[in-house]
């Protein structure tokens, strides 16, 4: 579960990315909505299964809700996903 929640939270920070620095300079800078159009339910998509996929690993992980909070506030700050990403690496794979 924790192996799935790293893939996702990687791809949705590849995401974020991808909005933030290439498809909001396309909108605004060559008059190109579609590209935040498409970025951006993607994104949305990854978001939304990204934060299921914390909530269902903080009920079977038994997390503190302060490691939870923390999971999820970065994943609203660019790069933030990356970072955790090595903190849930080290983390066990099963409850202990």
């Amino acid at each position: 579960m924790i192996r799935n929640l790293r893939i996702i939270g990687n791809i949705e920070g590849v995401s974020y990315l991808i909005l933030l620095f290439i498809a909001m300079p396309l909108k605004y800078a060559y008059d190109m909505p579609t590209a935040v159009k498409i970025t951006g339910m993607a994104h949305g998509l990854l978001f939304v299964t990204y934060s299921l996929l914390l909530a269902i690993c903080m009920k079977r992980m038994s997390w503190k809700i302060s490691f939870g909070i923390y999971l999820f506030i970065a994943t609203l700050i660019p790069f933030g996903t990356f970072v955790t990403d090595r903190k849930l690496k080290l983390l066990p794979r099963t409850k202990s």
